[in-house]
């Protein structure tokens, strides 16, 4: 008898746990669900757009000690060339590889490339909610060309708090049917705010900032361009 519910005991204890575990990853569902999201052909992740090897450094990161000199700034083999320089200049920290820099900045090119041919709202939405880290000036120097781009992008806001922004109209760049936007005057008193029925699925969804506003909060929206 004593043996009988020591077992019985062991099998309670066991599906006990799985209920636990089971639980535990619906919650991570309900929390990806609830997250904000890119426009369509950006949610497919690219196997290129993964983050640069920790080996190399940050496209943006700007070295807080001594860096190599431009008269320095000589590749292994080979050589720049003069926009390449001009990216390389006081971003290369002493005793690193400078075309180790350079090649952070140029992935980060891809990136934007890649994006822009599958969805150029894509691409726009990733740099104005900043998530190609040095982005802004890998385009100035190493692929100008992606620069309509980044002007769009500069006229944005991520989604969250954007303190005195510009009036007009702006549309989110994302397929989330959870997008809220509200706009502040001064006072904190609502000026406007929607969207004013729930968005469907693949819906366009705008708001319009009136003049005066103070602040502009949106949750759920990725990111916002003008309309």
């Amino acid at each position: 008898m004593y043996r009988r519910s020591a077992a019985a005991a062991v099998l309670l204890a066991a599906a006990l746990t799985l209920t636990a575990c089971s639980s535990g990853g619906d919650g991570k569902a309900e929390a990806s669900a609830a997250s904000p999201k890119p426009p369509a052909a950006s949610s497919a992740p690219d196997p290129a757009d993964a983050s640069v090897a920790p080996s190399q450094p940050p496209a943006d990161a700007k070295p807080t000690g001594p860096v190599l000199p431009d008269t320095k700034l000589v590749p292994k083999t080979g050589s720049f060339t003069a926009p390449q320089k001009q990216y390389l200049s006081g971003r290369v920290p002493e005793k690193t590889d400078p075309a180790a820099v350079l090649q952070s900045g140029q992935e980060a090119c891809q990136r934007v490339e890649r994006t822009a041919k599958r969805d150029k709202d894509a691409a726009v939405g990733a740099l104005v909610a900043g998530e190609i880290p040095g982005a802004k000036d890998a385009i100035t120097y190493l692929c100008p060309e992606q620069k309509p781009l980044l002007a769009v992008a500069a006229k944005g806001y991520p989604d969250g708090t954007k303190q005195s922004p510009a009036a007009g109209t702006y549309r989110a760049l994302t397929q989330s049917t959870t997008c809220v936007w509200e706009a502040k005057g001064k006072d904190g008193a609502a000026l406007a705010s929607g969207p004013q029925t729930p968005p469907k699925p693949g819906e366009k969804i705008t708001a319009k900032i009136p003049a005066g506003t103070s602040q502009f909060v949106s949750n759920g929206c990725y990111a916002w361009i003008p309309a």
